[in-house]
């Protein structure tokens, strides 16, 4: 028999740390491989956490709503099998990993990952260079022993977000104590270190400290008769993001009126098929997509993000659908969504919100977004002003589709009242790099392709 260690994964790119909101499993246990072991919140995504190893549930080092670092031990697992010992340097923080007689780390919802006693690897990192002045290392500097450390190397190389503001606050991450790993920089160590009266030159786009907590102003108490509940993680985060996201962009948003009547058509005309092939309920959603996609190619602006003085123009069309659940919202992607066709995007989309609603994401699916799109038509509102899913610079939001009396001007000139299927489509964009004039020139776009909807499209 040998024991596993269980940790807490590393959820993208740019998170530093989980909470772990519920065990499936007790001690004593017997779990299969993939089968779901906890179930995480982070500021991205509520997922189930599958076992990367069978066995028995021998420890739970970590208990229900804490909050702890990636790669933090949160359980050991006793297995037939074992895989080499990890030599964790015994400098680690407490929290971090840690090395066992007979234990190999891994992460949850991976393949156990063997460990010599070499110089152990920082949490995964994207391989492209970070936008940030910060992140460069001066071509005549020469690196000190410190900083190649495994110590070193976490605090210097942090996630992308806490990178990021830190070169928009002109900050040092290497001459902060963090608290993560090894002393590695976490979010919440920036956001004190900002607190306690650093000067603030900017807002990081879509990372900035959570200021729906420190709101001027009259706090209510309760009446009596009233029920207070505390705020579940994932509210708090959609909260925090959603004040800062106000607060990081120049929102302004645009409505047009669409005529939907020949999409409704060739949706009816398709319907029968689509399901047969996908399995699927055909929406008017997918349309909309396949719309916005060839809308996003036109006008790239639409498509970026704003990295403190510099645009990037993202290549990849990645479109975020905001989910409703029962506790909060989710916005998975569906990745490289211009290159799928009607049927795709049906099977995608509906795949993921069903995912999504039985905490069945994985990590990468909510990641990475370019544009977003919201439907709360479905609920009945005809329209909306959404905000901006940072970091990217607009959203888009889908009103009831219903049919309307509509002016109509026929080929002889003479006007006459039709019924027509129509929606409101609102744009909200972030006016520092977005012109009024390119989000109208997209939503007319929109408007055309979707009222002349291309046979070939479908």
């Amino acid at each position: 028999m040998a024991r596993i260690d269980v940790v807490m994964p590393q959820m993208g790119e740019s998170i530093a740390e989980g909470t772990l909101s519920k065990w499936l499993k007790k001690v004593g246990d017997e779990i299969k491989r993939d089968e779901p072991l906890f179930e995480i919140s982070t500021d991205k995504v509520d997922a189930e956490i599958p076992s990367a190893a069978a066995g028995v549930l021998a420890e739970i080092l970590v208990t229900e709503g804490q909050t702890v670092p990636v790669q933090t031990v949160v359980a050991r697992l006793e297995t037939e099998k074992g895989a080499a010992a990890s030599g964790a340097p015994a400098g680690t923080a407490s929290g971090g990993a840690r090395s066992g007689g007979n234990g190999a780390t891994v992460g949850a919802g991976g393949p156990p990952q063997k460990q010599n006693t070499a110089v152990p690897s920082a949490a995964p990192q994207r391989s492209a260079a970070p936008l940030t002045a910060s992140s460069q290392a001066s071509p005549s500097a020469a690196p000190s022993a410190a900083a190649n450390s495994f110590e070193g190397r976490l605090r210097t190389k942090s996630s992308p977000l806490v990178r990021k503001i830190a070169a928009e606050h002109g900050i040092e991450i290497s001459a902060l104590s963090g608290s993560g790993i090894a002393g590695r920089v976490t979010k919440r160590d920036l956001e004190q270190h900002l607190q306690s009266g650093a000067p603030m030159s900017g807002v990081s786009a879509g990372h900035a400290p959570s200021f729906s907590r420190e709101l001027p102003g009259p706090v209510p108490t309760p009446w009596p008769g009233d029920r207070v509940e505390a705020m579940s993680k994932m509210r708090a985060l959609i909260s925090d993001h959603m004040v800062a996201s106000r607060r990081t962009s120049a929102h302004v948003t645009s409505f047009f009126e669409v005529d939907l009547t020949r999409v409704a058509r060739i949706r009816s005309q398709l319907r029968a098929q689509v399901e047969a092939q996908t399995g699927q309920k055909l929406t008017f959603l997918p349309f909309i997509i396949k719309a916005v996609t060839e809308g996003l190619r036109k006008f790239p602006v639409l498509n970026a993000s704003v990295a403190g003085t510099s645009v990037i123009y993202r290549k990849s069309i990645n479109i975020g659908v905001a989910v409703a659940l029962e506790w909060g919202l989710i916005v998975p992607v569906i990745r490289g969504a211009d290159d799928l066709s009607l049927g795709g995007l049906t099977k995608a989309l509906n795949d993921l919100a069903a995912r999504a609603r039985a905490k069945k994401l994985a990590p990468a699916e909510v990641q990475e977004g370019t544009f977003t799109i919201t439907n709360p038509g479905v609920f009945g509102s005809l329209m909306g002003t959404p905000i901006i899913n940072q970091p990217q610079v607009a959203i888009m939001g889908v009103g009831a589709i219903e049919k309307r009396p509509k002016v109509m001007t026929g080929a002889d000139g003479e006007d006459t009242i039709a019924i027509r299927t129509c929606a409101y489509f609102s744009l909200s964009f972030d006016h520092r790099i977005v012109d009024g004039a390119d989000a109208d020139r997209f939503m007319a776009f929109i408007k055309q392709y979707i009222e002349s909807y291309p046979e070939t499209a479908a």
